[in-house]
């Protein structure tokens, strides 16, 4: 626990720090603390700061900066968050208003990047892609037919099926027809245990038919498992406290890449109640050592289908960053839910 004069202090600190990027030292604490308090007091408060591990002081300098676990104090208990204004709040409602699912995904990554200055994140998981609006069977060759799934978003998938016997076009439309009339916006993990219990009166081929589109659906929603768009990485090639590690900035470059270890993070996050802040070394991955991540999940229909946050350097304005990542996340939620 620190004493009221060391909160504020530390709180002064941090906030200096963020708005300067400079080390802070005693005589500007002094000065902006507002506490009545003599430079070699500040010292001695600071002194006791740095032996928490909540500061640490860079060998150019005699000023101190902001350890990942200063951060953590500062956010868990110092933070004042600044609400946005009605403004803000209608532009944003404003631009989560595209024509589909896709595009708004796509539109809130662009956002969280634009409001922040910073790398904007959107993951959907499965939930988004396992059932389907409409599909087609098309006769290929004698024992191959082609599955189009079209998803409630528009998006068009794919799949060969390799049947065992040969499908005419009569058997293939009805086969379709009856999938689309009793299953379309069915995930396809149920349409399977359906199938078993409601498809006796048709003959066992077509039954073997159904199942394997079915199987075919599931592979195609779990292959969009995890899926995310991610706007405004250049933005963190102007961010001075992480340009100046080119070899870390590189490692957080092909961590964008190739997604896994993100989309691992973002997942857990999904299943947070509201904002969640990764600070550094929290993560877990080595490339976001010097980052912080803010995310915050987002619901249709009552679950939890993605995640959505703001990458950027530990020296971020988490009191601004914060309120932009829940409200994008809820209005994108509402305008999900109007589609």
């Amino acid at each position: 626990m620190l004493k009221d004069r060391a909160r504020i202090l530390l709180k002064t600190l941090v906030e200096r720090y963020i708005t300067d990027g400079q080390p802070v030292g005693s005589r500007a604490l002094a000065k902006f603390s507002g506490l009545d308090l003599s430079p070699a007091s500040v010292r001695n408060i600071m002194a006791d700061l740095e032996d928490m591990g909540l500061i640490s002081s860079p060998h150019t300098s005699a000023g101190r900066v902001p350890t990942a676990r200063g951060y953590r104090f500062f956010v868990d208990t110092l933070l004042t968050v600044k609400p946005l204004d009605q403004l803000e709040v209608d532009q944003l409602e404003g631009a989560l208003n595209p024509d589909s699912a896709k595009t708004l995904v796509t539109s809130a990554s662009h956002l969280l990047s634009d409001l922040t200055s910073f790398a904007g994140v959107v993951m959907t998981n499965k939930r988004t892609a396992s059932s389907f609006r409409h599909i087609e069977f098309v006769h290929l060759s004698d024992q191959r037919v082609l599955l189009i799934i079209v998803t409630p978003e528009g998006d068009v998938q794919n799949r060969m099926l390799k049947m065992d016997k040969t499908y005419n076009a009569a058997e293939l439309t009805k086969a379709a027809n009856y999938f689309n009339t009793n299953y379309s916006g069915m995930p396809f993990e149920k349409i399977k245990a359906r199938i078993q219990k409601e498809l006796r009166e048709l003959r066992d081929d077509m039954s073997r038919l159904m199942t394997k589109a079915a199987d075919a659906g599931t592979e195609a929603a779990e292959e969009k498992d995890g899926a995310y768009v991610i706007s405004g990485e250049h933005n963190l090639l102007g961010v001075q406290d992480l340009s100046a590690n080119m070899s870390n900035l590189k490692r957080l470059f092909e961590m964008f890449e190739r997604k896994t270890g993100l989309i691992e993070l973002l997942e857990i996050s999904s299943q947070a109640k509201g904002v969640q802040i990764f600070i550094g070394g929290e993560s877990g991955l080595i490339p976001l050592d010097q980052c912080s991540i803010v995310t915050a999940p987002y619901k249709l229909d009552g679950q939890v289908v993605g995640t959505l946050g703001v990458i950027g350097p530990t020296r971020m304005a988490y009191e601004r960053v914060i309120p932009i990542v829940d409200i994008t996340a809820r209005l994108l939620a509402s305008a999900l839910s109007q589609k």
